[in-house]
């Protein structure tokens, strides 16, 4: 067995004649090839940018038409408290044990392996899906600056970024890192410099109007994964939720104020439909302030947003395949890391298949983009619950084998009223998500006109969509369990038997020095917000 001694920061490898049986998990970066070459600077803005994607930036503007700014502030404070508390449970855990497989090899080693087994493949699918809808969003895009009658084939961008994603991920970790850091920052600047354009349009400073809250009277929502590659997980992946949690907060919920406040939801620019900058919600509020290009500059910083979260979501797709294949659960080759700690055979199975993703272009860029969302979102809203309910039989396993909080490395705050209200807000939405796709079906317009049964045929296809994307991950992932457990005859572990020490990340003497607190107390408070 290993035990794991507090004062010392070492693991010692005890002989106690028995046989582990146990599936055999490859949990430590260094034991199965890995780098740990991303630094603080690296995870803080990976973890930054991971939240604040081309949503923001496109379609926060129909969540206004929909449910007015006071509703749509409701809805992302809600959910943004929701992933404040999932966040605080990747951290506890992922601090602890940096494992390759994130928070996915935690169900093998707290609750069932089974359940293990099915986060994986979801997670892992999850990810593979936001790489053709993201290929199918940059087609969008770039279609901005192209003429209408345009010939120009829209696979060409998509497969550019292929190519450029292949010779990054090839590279390894280091150049992901800093690729994801420098173009983050043009995103970070965009939202700052709106938000303080925004204050002053809303004020009447700019723009020749003074909107105030008058918009709001009328009537009408990858940390744990870069844990097992980062120089010191003890330092800084509690570092990097800590500080995003005030950057996002500060950036989606200022955001979403002053959109509301400034853009009537009544306003037809809203529904952002086409995906178009001249439509953006941002780029209404920048032509307010009277400000040229600010189309043009809108759709480049959502091109760059884009171009970084593909970068990520080829990162986290073949660590996920890499998970999947220590674990037996694909082909062990898919597993093979050369010596500059790349998974080069899982790049190359994410590479083939984001090839074959192009095909899917030729049926239209917005159609697939619109599938794949709807996949993605409510797989989302899944794992994001089961990483509470993992938070939770952790702590059960870790007081159930007489250890003590104070022993965590990093230990999440609000715990256990966080969780607890986090899961209530994950239950809330995933059952309104549900419930909203099933309500309100289609009904034949019978012999009416042409106009009248192809908008009947637009809706019908909307109802199945939003459907399926609602209702067929839950039985995916039910279907993945049951057959996992049924075939393999996993079994519940034990809260005593749980594996809470394998993989422990042991600091070396300069990363217990990096742990203590360095330099004045005004810096360090300011090093929290920039």
């Amino acid at each position: 067995m290993l035990k794991y001694d507090d004062d010392t920061y070492e693991l010692n490898q005890m002989q106690d004649g028995s046989d582990d049986s146990h599936h055999d998990i490859l949990t430590d970066a260094s034991q199965d090839g890995l780098k740990r070459d991303l630094r603080l600077r690296h995870m803080i803005m990976i973890a930054v940018t991971g939240t604040i994607g081309t949503g923001l930036f496109l379609t926060s503007g129909s969540t206004i038409a929909t449910a007015g700014p006071g509703g749509a502030l409701l809805a992302y404070t809600l959910i943004g408290i929701w992933l404040i508390f999932v966040s605080q449970a990747i951290s506890e855990i992922s601090t602890l044990l940096p494992l390759p497989g994130a928070f996915n090899a935690w169900g093998s080693r707290v609750f069932d392996e089974a359940f293990s087994f099915q986060m994986t493949w979801m997670y892992c699918i999850n990810w593979a899906l936001m790489i053709p809808a993201q290929l199918s969003a940059s087609a969008l895009i770039v279609s901005f600056w192209l003429p209408q009658d345009t010939t120009f084939p829209p696979w060409v961008v998509p497969l550019i970024i292929i190519i450029l994603m292949l010779f990054i991920n090839i590279a390894g970790v280091k150049t992901y890192g800093e690729l994801a850091y420098w173009f983050s920052i043009p995103k970070v600047v965009t939202i700052i410099f709106f938000i303080g354009c925004g204050i002053l349009v809303d004020a009447g400073a700019i723009g020749g109007h003074t909107y105030g809250f008058e918009n709001w009277r009328i009537e009408v929502e990858i940390t744990g994964v870069t844990a097992a590659e980062s120089r010191n997980p003890h330092k800084h992946v509690p570092r990097a939720v800590n500080t995003v949690l005030l950057r996002v907060t500060f950036f989606y919920i200022a955001s979403i104020f002053l959109l509301g406040s400034i853009v009537a939801n009544n306003d037809p620019l809203l529904v952002n439909t086409d995906h178009s900058a001249t439509r953006a919600p941002f780029t209404i509020v920048f032509a307010k302030a009277g400000i040229s290009g600010a189309a043009n500059y809108m759709n480049a910083i959502v091109f760059t947003s884009l171009f970084s979260a593909i970068n990520a979501d080829f990162y986290v797709t073949t660590r996920m395949l890499l998970s999947l294949a220590r674990n037996g659960w694909v082909h062990k080759s898919i597993g093979y890391i050369n010596s500059r700690g790349v998974p080069v055979v899982a790049v190359a199975v994410v590479t083939a298949c984001s090839c074959l993703s192009l095909i899917t272009i030729f049926v239209g860029s917005g159609i697939v983009f619109q599938w794949f969302i709807s996949f993605i979102g409510s797989i989302t809203f899944q794992y994001w619950l089961y990483i509470l309910f993992l938070h939770f039989r952790f702590r059960y396993c870790w007081k159930a084998q007489g250890r003590a909080v104070t022993d965590l490395p990093y230990v999440a705050w609000g715990y256990p009223y966080g969780n607890i209200l986090g899961v209530v807000i994950g239950c809330f939405c995933i059952v309104c998500n549900c419930y909203l796709s099933v309500i309100n079906p289609p009904r034949h317009p019978g012999g009416a006109s042409e106009e009248l049964m192809n908008a009947y045929r637009s809706r019908r296809v909307e109802y199945i969509q939003g459907i399926l994307g609602a209702w067929f991950p839950w039985l995916i992932s039910a279907t993945l369990f049951f057959a996992y457990k049924y075939i393999c005859g996993t079994m519940l572990v034990k809260a005593v038997d749980a594996d809470l020490d394998t993989g422990h990340f042991v600091p070396s003497e300069s990363d217990k020095e990096d742990l203590i607190p360095h330099g004045p107390r005004w810096k360090r408070i300011l090093k929290i917000f920039v």
